[in-house]
């Protein structure tokens, strides 16, 4: 039996959202999944006090907050992820937007996290995005790369995979490790690791050790389907 000292300590975690409903709602998912939240605030101002009072592990955000209720929350993210690197950041949103996705991809290489609101009532799925954002991985939604990948491929960079390594890509840029991804598509993780690699040839993503090729192989994913949502 795992001794009580030897026990990872609860994440602590602050909560911005302008509904007091939602953050008391969220408040008790929270806890009752083994989650510590140190703060529940709802603007970007408090948020960003909150956090340098509170130092937490992670810090959850909405992305509509006062006062224009626009994108308020993506700019909070991107100011915590400059003024406190290690901090993981989870944005919710109501809405599957693939350029707030893609900005946040873009500015962080690890600890970033991209959920919809409809989806918070799960608290294992929730949890455990937020455990995977602290320990430094991505957690995306997976409606926001299931909308993306039925947008017709025909042109894109992703026309070089084969079917199984489409799937393999979206299951990674969800966030999925190898094992992750070997359970979900009831595979060896061998075999995963071989399409990993194939997949990172394909896109032309060479092994440079500064680089996170996980998450580069996520922004070629999400930037594929965005350029074809955007072609008239």
């Amino acid at each position: 039996m795992t001794a009580p000292e030897d026990r990872p300590a609860p994440l602590r975690v602050v909560v911005c959202d302008d509904s007091g409903i939602f953050r008391e709602g969220l408040t008790l998912l929270l806890e009752a999944g083994g989650v510590t939240v140190v703060g529940s605030v709802d603007t970007v101002p408090r948020l960003m006090d909150c956090v340098s009072a509170q130092r937490p592990d992670l810090a959850v955000v909405d992305i509509r907050l006062p006062p224009t209720h626009t994108t308020e929350g993506l700019g909070a993210a991107l100011d915590l992820h400059a003024q406190h690197p290690g901090l993981g950041i989870l944005v919710l949103s109501t809405y599957v937007e693939a350029p707030w996705v893609l900005t946040l991809l873009d500015a962080f290489d690890a600890g970033i996290g991209y959920l919809l609101k409809d989806r918070v009532e799960n608290v294992d799925a929730l949890t455990g995005a937020l455990r995977r954002v602290a320990a430094g991985g991505i957690a995306m939604d997976p409606e926001v790369i299931t909308s993306m990948i039925a947008a017709r491929r025909r042109g894109t960079v992703l026309d070089r995979l084969t079917e199984r390594e489409m799937e393999v890509l979206q299951l990674l840029a969800e966030g999925r490790s190898n094992a992750g991804i070997a359970a979900s598509l009831s595979v060896a993780v061998k075999t995963v690791e071989g399409h990993v690699a194939s997949v990172f040839r394909a896109l032309d993503l060479e092994a440079v050790e500064a680089d996170n090729r996980r998450v580069k192989a996520a922004l070629v994913f999400l930037a594929a389907h965005e350029q074809r949502a955007n072609r008239p």
